[in-house]
């Protein structure tokens, strides 16, 4: 697909860069002057997205990975991914189940995954063990 706009940041696996993706991705999407619940939701589900990237990616090693970030622009349509080369997920669909949470020993919620899904039209989760996870979400937005 080609799109209007779109942008690639790669930042260390650490939780220091969480805030600043958020920040990244709603600066990028400002430029279609979304409303302020639009800006919200992006910003909540890509701090998820980062988050799990580093928590569960890189485990014990985060500043050892990278998580890259991808947002595009095509009309009113916003897509992001955020990925990682670290642990992988073997089950999906158990990952993604509602307080599920692989690192209970952290106080880990288990709702990210539903978080993201809250706040996006679409989730994909593309993963598999010693592989990386990919997130790929949309979301169309309401202009002001």
């Amino acid at each position: 697909m080609v799109y209007d706009n779109a942008m690639k940041l790669e930042m260390t696996g650490s939780s220091k860069n969480e805030s600043f993706a958020r920040v990244a991705v709603a600066a990028f999407v400002a430029q279609l002057d979304p409303t302020v619940s639009d800006i919200t939701d992006i910003k909540t589900a890509v701090s998820e997205a980062v988050t799990n990237a580093i928590i569960h990616g890189y485990g014990e090693n985060p500043g050892l990975g990278t998580v890259k970030l991808e947002c595009a622009i095509q009309g009113d349509m916003v897509y992001i991914e955020v990925s990682d080369t670290g642990a992988g997920i073997e089950d999906i669909g158990q990952a993604m189940a509602p307080m599920y949470t692989s690192k209970p020993d952290m106080e880990r919620s288990g709702m990210g995954f539903t978080v993201m899904e809250t706040f996006m039209d679409q989730v994909e989760v593309i993963s598999a063990p010693f592989e990386g996870t990919t997130v790929k979400m949309q979301k169309k937005l309401c202009r002001r």
